[in-house]
């Protein structure tokens, strides 16, 4: 990528599906496994212990203070609806909405956007996303793993060949923060309804399993987090847990300190500790969005995506590294126009539903970043799987694209970015009259995740182990995007 930079308002010219293991994690010996014994005084499930014992290996090591949020648009927003607009371009093409002017000249995005457009000042829109997958699970796959797909675009659901996610790159390479994981996912995992398994993309998958990120639950009826193995059961309150606790301590001190001095007895105390700290986060006060001001919560707005990215906000203040927020709206049981996959209908349901949450909750999300001296280390983004077709009711993927919709489109989308050193007020890259492919400076799945693994502290070119086949791989292929500062 060229060190050019962009002038506000004008663009450059050249230069992350199935249910959790229930085993234990691949490899663990019976030594491990009577440690585990343990480690279930706490109560904790299998798939908590395999999480903690891949992420407190020694690879993580503390890595600063810097932290990403990344919004995935579920879905496939429409770029030349949304902040790509073309408004001399045939009707057919440019549609029904209107650009309006945004707080940095030369810049405009929809009319249904107008909050979005005050903050646009702290945003740099990345217009030349690009890569070549139109089916939604290889495509989320490319999105979260900043990789191609490996096979044939024959399955939306995640296998143990995908590539890992940058939830599980993180939670192996990055740092824990006074118990909490370095990478969490919220408020669910996608997955399609019928489908056995999660979306692919979003696991650990050829790095394995037990680094999959923690999955913080979200329940949109109560506007509520939990993590699964993690909360209390009435009958037993945190003061019986610490007196279960005492007890371990005391059986451990009544053996030999040669049974107990081993490197694995040792490995699995840190652990046993590091699930303690978190189960007493856990109790306490992170996840209780009801500490917040009621006026707060509000500026949010009540859909679970507003509350998620103000639950970001708290995990980003208590150390958590990377924050993976999946869009979830009512239309997400939908399997024809699933969140932001807008097959028919387009313009009603951008309007009526899309915009107006995705224009309180994200525009208050980074006014509060700013606000709180969060935004210059905190690196968001937000960015679907790809972008919808130029023309309207134009097939690319899906049968189910009516003259109301618009399909599947990869050659040309955008991402936003905001914080993290990103220089804010400008646009990068640009496509042509069309939107329909990248002009300048175009910017493949694997740059993004290079740049995110970056400003985590996280070499994307180091590399790891595979588990099927025990093969070295890099963790991205990519270059960070070092234009955009």
């Amino acid at each position: 990528m060229s060190s050019m930079r962009t002038s506000p308002g004008r663009r450059t010219g050249p230069t992350p599906t199935g249910p959790a293991p229930t085993g234990p994690a691949p490899g663990t010996t019976r030594r491990e496994l009577l440690c585990i014994g343990g480690l279930s005084l706490l109560g904790l499930s299998l798939p908590q212990l395999a999480a903690l014992r891949a992420a407190a290996g020694a690879e993580a090591r503390a890595r600063g203070s810097r932290s990403c949020v990344l919004l995935f648009l579920f879905g496939g927003p429409s770029q030349i609806d949304l902040w790509d607009m073309k408004p001399s371009a045939p009707v057919e093409v440019r549609g029904e909405f209107r650009p309006i002017a945004t707080r940095v000249p030369g810049i405009q995005v929809c009319e249904h956007l107008p909050r979005l457009a005050e903050q646009m000042d702290k945003l740099c829109l990345v217009r030349s996303m690009t890569h070549g997958m139109n089916v939604h699970g290889p495509a989320c796959s490319e999105i979260f793993s900043g990789r191609e797909y490996f096979g044939a675009p024959t399955t939306d659901q995640a296998t143990e060949q995908d590539w890992p996610s940058l939830s599980a790159m993180t939670m192996r390479y990055g740092r824990w923060s006074d118990g909490l994981p370095p990478s969490v996912v919220l408020p669910w995992y996608l997955q399609f309804p019928g489908q056995a398994r999660r979306i692919a993309g979003q696991t650990g998958g050829r790095m394995g399993e037990q680094h999959n990120a923690l999955l913080i639950q979200g329940d949109s009826a109560r506007q509520a987090f939990q993590v699964d193995g993690f909360h209390l059961r009435e009958a037993v309150p945190v003061e019986r847990l610490d007196a279960r606790r005492r007890l371990l301590r005391h059986l451990q001190a009544g053996r030999s300190s040669a049974a107990i001095a081993t490197a694995d007895a040792e490995q699995y105390e840190r652990y046993r500790q590091q699930a303690w700290s978190l189960l007493e986060r856990q109790t306490g006060t992170l996840l209780d969005l009801d500490r917040e001001p009621a006026a707060v919560r509000e500026r949010y707005g009540p859909s679970m995506v507003g509350q998620s990215l103000l639950m970001a906000r708290r995990l980003v203040e208590a150390g958590v590294s990377l924050v993976t927020v999946n869009w979830e709206d009512e239309t997400k049981i939908d399997g024809v126009n699933t969140c932001w996959d807008t097959h028919q209908e387009n313009f009603p349901k951008l309007k009526n539903l899309l915009c107006p949450i995705f224009d309180q909750a994200f525009p208050a999300f980074i006014e509060d970043l700013h606000e709180r001296g969060l935004l210059e280390s905190t690196l968001v983004v937000a960015v679907g799987e790809f972008g919808r077709t130029p023309y309207l009711g134009q097939f690319s993927q899906s049968s189910n694209t009516r003259k109301t919709g618009r399909d599947h489109w990869p050659s040309a989308f955008t991402a936003l970015l905001a914080g993290g050193g990103v220089r804010g007020g400008q646009v990068y890259g640009a496509t042509d009259h069309h939107a329909a492919q990248v002009a300048d400076q175009p910017v493949r799945p694997s740059d993004l995740s290079a740049t995110i693994l970056h400003h985590l502290g996280i070499d994307p070119a180091q590399s790891y182990t595979g588990e099927l086949q025990q093969l070295r791989y890099r963790l991205s292929d990519g270059k960070p995007i070092t234009a955009l500062g």
